[in-house]
C-alpha cells in the first residue's frame, strides 16, 4: 500500500465496529429495508459468533477484522481470522498443513478470511462500490503484509463470489475451485411444478419419500421471526450436540449462540421442526438471504424413515418457493442430494502462501485437483434428475 492516503486496520472484537458502520458496507440493502443478500457476513451474526464464544480464545479461531480506509473513509471490511486448525471450514488443507510440516515449515498459525463453520458463498470483501477495485486492492495487500510481517504461512479466502476470484486473477492470490449441492428456483409455483421438472421415476421415488416421511407420527412447523420461542432453541441443542459430536467431535457452536439467536437473528431463520407426541425429535436450521435459503445444520433424537430429507430438502424447497427465492444450498458435501434435485456447482476460494517453493507444489496440486472436480461436476449432471424432454415418456 504505497499511497499515503491508503491505510488499514485490524480490530479484534466487533465490540469496537458500531454495527451500522460494518453493516453500511456488509448489507448496504438492508438499509432500505429489504433482507440482507448474505445473512452471514451482517454484524449482528459475526457477533453472535464472537459474543457467544464460539470464534475468540480457545477455540482456534482469533479475529483479526480488517478495516481499510481512503482518508477518513472506510471502503472497505473483510471477517479475517487468525487460525491454529482447519476445522470449521470445509475447504480442506489438512494435507496442504501435513506436507508442510513435514517438510520442516508451520503452517499453523494461518489466515482465513471466512464466515466460522459457513459454506456457503458469499462475498468476503465487503467493499463500497464506488470504490471496489481500490478497496479489494487495498484488503488483499494489507492481509499478506499482515501475515509477512507475522510470520504467517498462509492466506484462506474461502467461499468467495465468482467476481472476486476474477478479481483475484489479478493478484498473488492462487484460485481454487471445489463444488457444492445447490437447488435453482427456475420460477416453480409449488412444489408439484418443480417435480414435473424431473425424470417420471425420480419423481415417483420423491412423492415416496416424503409419504413415507408424513407417517412418522407426528407434524412438522416453519418457524421464522417471532414464532421462534426459546423452548424450540432448547429441542434444536439437543439435536445440534449429537449432530456434532458425530461429524466433528464436538459442537462448533455454543449453546449461548442459539439464546443470541433467539434475541437478534430471529429473522435471519427458518426453523424446521418435527413434533411427535409432544416432544421435538427432529429439527434444521436454515438462515435467509434475499435470494437464497441457507441450510446449516440438521440433527434428531429418534430415527424415521426419509425424515431427514424432508426436513432438510422437501421443506426447504417449499419454503424457498413461498418466499420467491432463487437457490437453496444446503451445505457441504452429500452426493445424495442429487437425485432430490440438487445440482452441483463450483464453489471458490483464494490462497496465499509466503514460501515460494510449497506455493509451487500447492499450485500444481490445484491445478490437477480442478481438473478432476471438472469432471465429476459434468458426470454428476449428467446423472441430474431432471427429465430430457426428447426422451422422456410422460
Amino acid at each position: 500500500m504505497n499511497d499515503q492516503s491508503l491505510k488499514m486496520e485490524i480490530v479484534t472484537s466487533l465490540s469496537n465496529v458500531q454495527a451500522e458502520v460494518w453493516d453500511a458496507l456488509a448489507c448496504p440493502e438492508a438499509e432500505r429495508g429489504k433482507a440482507p443478500v448474505d445473512p452471514f457476513t451482517t454484524h449482528r451474526f459475526l457477533k453472535a459468533l464472537e459474543d457467544s464464544g464460539s470464534v475468540g480464545r480457545g477455540t482456534g479461531w482469533d479475529p483479526c477484522y480488517m478495516m481499510a480506509y481512503e482518508g477518513s473513509r472506510l471502503i472497505g471490511l473483510a471477517p479475517m481470522y487468525l487460525k491454529m486448525h482447519s476445522q470449521g471450514e470445509y475447504i480442506f488443507d489438512h494435507n496442504w498443513a501435513h506436507a508442510y510440516e513435514r517438510a520442516g515449515g508451520r503452517y499453523y498459525p494461518k489466515l482465513q478470511i471466512a464466515v466460522p463453520f459457513t459454506p456457503a458463498t458469499g462475498r468476503r470483501f465487503l467493499v463500497d462500490p464506488d470504490r471496489a477495485e481500490l478497496a479489494m486492492q487495498t484488503l488483499v495487500q494489507g492481509a499478506i503484509q499482515f501475515g509477512l510481517q507475522n510470520n504467517i504461512s498462509s492466506l484462506h479466502v474461502t467461499f468467495c463470489t465468482e467476481q472476486e476470484r476474477q478479481f483475484a486473477k489479478e493478484t498473488q492470490l492462487l484460485q481454487r475451485i471445489s463444488q457444492q449441492f445447490r437447488w435453482e428456483n427456475r420460477g416453480y409455483a409449488n412444489f408439484e411444478e418443480f417435480l414435473s421438472n424431473l425424470s417420471s421415476r425420480k419423481r415417483k421415488n420423491i412423492r415416496k419419500e416424503r409419504a413415507q416421511a408424513a407417517n412418522f407420527g407426528g407434524t412438522i412447523s416453519v418457524l421464522t421471526g417471532a414464532e421462534i420461542q426459546p423452548k424450540h432453541w432448547d429441542a434444536f441443542w439437543i439435536f445440534y450436540q449429537d449432530t456434532g459430536a458425530r461429524k466433528w467431535g464436538q459442537p462448533y457452536l455454543t449453546r449461548a449462540f442459539f439464546d443470541i439467536a433467539q434475541a437478534t437473528l430471529r429473522d435471519d431463520i427458518a426453523l424446521i421442526l418435527a413434533e411427535r407426541n409432544g416432544q421435538y425429535i427432529a429439527g434444521a436450521l436454515n438462515f435467509i438471504g434475499r435470494n437464497a435459503l441457507y441450510g446449516r445444520y440438521w440433527g434428531c433424537i429418534e430415527n424415521h424413515p426419509f425424515l431427514h430429507f424432508e426436513l432438510c430438502y422437501y421443506q426447504a424447497i417449499d419454503f424457498a418457493i413461498s418466499l420467491q427465492l432463487g437457490t437453496v444450498e444446503a451445505g457441504a458435501q452429500g452426493e445424495h442430494k442429487l437425485a432430490r434435485g440438487y445440482m452441483p456447482s463450483q464453489t471458490y476460494s483464494l490462497h496465499w502462501i509466503a514460501d515460494e517453493g510449497f506455493k509451487n507444489a500447492v499450485a500444481s496440486y490445484i491445478k490437477a485437483e480442478t481438473n478432476a472436480i471438472d469432471e465429476d461436476i459434468e458426470i454428476l449432471t449428467s446423472y441430474g434428475p431432471f427429465r430430457k424432454l426428447e426422451m422422456e415418456e410422460q
